[in-house]
């Protein structure tokens, strides 16, 4: 049995080395909670999520007042079970970003005790298709670089070994966008993979503008093109662009994706663990996007989803930013440009809890024994 004896769960504060800019924010600040789950056994798994900026403590009084009384004594083993009961005791705040981020806390520390329990690797437990996925950057594509420093990254990391580099666009005037990513193409050439990102900042009518100007320099995907909960016009825009259409980091729920799917109205999909409330429900949009012969390319969160990506055939590549490196011991394994699972059981995370004690929130601290 792995009946739940305690939860002790902490908020730290991550902020980006490197100035991140797009198109709609700026990104200053990265609120992490992070929930560990001890079991009757004294074996401990850790979850956590994140928040762009703000939003953290929301999710720390909800883990708090509603969502961890209900998982004392239960069985940490019915995953499943526990997934459907929360979501359901918070019905009314759900489908959304603060809820789905708070059920990801509870249901990634449940997977890494399933893991570690069972002795194996997530990326083996929740699949085991491969070893090694390849990596794009995003980290050298922000809007506020000058497209000098755009190019300079895009080569360093072609040889570097990765697969491609994923630039932001969004500037005033499309002639801007071109300029960067004909600077961009010109120095990497056709082989490298651009892709491009909008954060939602389009309308139809400019998203198809851009589409075009974006299939001339033969772009991977146009991602975020328009507001994600506008499934119609994502519809039209992708029977119009040569490009294909990515969409999934502002979603909350399989059924969002289902829609999606559904309707044509995307060709990748990226879902974030995090916001789609943990490795429970990540899994089934996966399988769900298999069984539509859509790739899915998930957004953010490297050191989680790269377990993930190995565990499932259809996610060709993972987004490379580096999140975790103040509060974990050892980065992600990265060789010739390929990301490496570890092969440590349970998410793979090697955890600094030295580092995190310095940088934690001490009034959001919370612990619960039964």
């Amino acid at each position: 049995m792995a009946v739940i004896k305690k939860l002790d769960l902490t908020l730290v504060d991550l902020r980006p080395k490197v100035e991140r800019t797009d198109a709609i924010q700026a990104f200053l600040s990265q609120e992490t909670p992070i929930l560990r789950i001890t079991d009757a056994d004294g074996e401990v798994g850790t979850g956590y999520s994140y928040t762009i900026g703000s939003g953290g403590p929301a999710i720390i009084s909800l883990l708090r007042e509603t969502l961890l009384p209900q998982l004392m004594g239960r069985e940490a083993e019915e995953i499943g079970g526990i997934w459907r009961d929360l979501l359901f005791s918070t019905h009314a705040t759900s489908v959304g970003p603060i809820t789905s981020l708070a059920l990801a806390c509870i249901d990634t520390a449940l997977w890494d005790l399933r893991c570690r329990r069972a002795g194996v690797p997530l990326w083996r437990l929740a699949g085991g298709v491969k070893s090694s996925v390849p990596l794009y950057t995003t980290e050298g594509g922000w809007l506020q670089l000058p497209k000098e420093a755009l190019v300079a990254d895009a080569v360093a990391m072609k040889e570097a070994g990765f697969t491609g580099a994923k630039i932001k666009i969004g500037k005033p005037s499309i002639a801007e966008d071109r300029d960067r990513l004909a600077a961009v193409r010109n120095a990497v050439g056709e082989e490298f993979r651009i892709m491009v990102d909008a954060n939602q900042s389009f309308d139809l009518a400019e998203a198809i503008r851009r589409s075009h100007m974006l299939a001339d320099f033969g772009v991977h995907w146009f991602e975020e093109p328009m507001p994600a909960d506008d499934v119609g016009a994502h519809q039209m825009l992708a029977q119009h662009s040569r490009v294909p259409i990515a969409v999934g980091e502002s979603m909350y729920s399989l059924s969002q994706f289902k829609d999606y799917l559904e309707k044509g109205a995307c060709q990748i999909v990226q879902a974030d663990v995090a916001r789609v409330g943990g490795i429970t429900s990540w899994l089934k949009i996966a399988h769900m996007a298999e069984a539509f012969n859509v790739p899915i390319c998930p957004h953010f969160l490297m050191e989680l989803h790269v377990g993930l990506v190995c565990a499932v055939p259809n996610a060709p590549t993972l987004e490379y930013i580096p999140q975790l490196d103040d509060v974990t011991c050892s980065p992600m394994i990265v060789k010739d440009g390929e990301a490496i699972p570890s092969d440590q059981p349970g998410l793979g995370i090697d955890w600094d809890w030295n580092a995190i004690a310095k940088l934690e929130a001490q009034e959001h601290k919370v612990s619960m024994t039964a």
